[in-house]
């Protein structure tokens, strides 16, 4: 830490010779991409949120909501 205080007293030379002695790491980070397909994907989910029967649980809850609604207001 001493000598890397003593080297900013010499100007960017000193910088430039620490920055030099640290190692360096060259290794490079890759990353596939996938091709996205949003149409495909929304349509993979709505048959999924039918198939499972989740629709008619939000169809009843809709349904069922609607009517306290409509029985607890004046």
């Amino acid at each position: 830490m001493i000598a890397f205080v003593n080297s900013f007293s010499h100007g960017y030379e000193g910088v430039s010779q620490i920055l030099l002695k640290l190692p360096i790491n060259w290794t490079i980070v890759a990353q596939t991409f996938k091709q996205t397909d949003l149409v495909g994907d929304v349509q993979k989910a709505f048959d999924h949120f039918v198939q499972t029967g989740q629709i008619w649980a939000m169809i009843t809850g809709l349904i069922i909501g609607y009517l306290f609604r409509s029985l607890t207001t004046y």
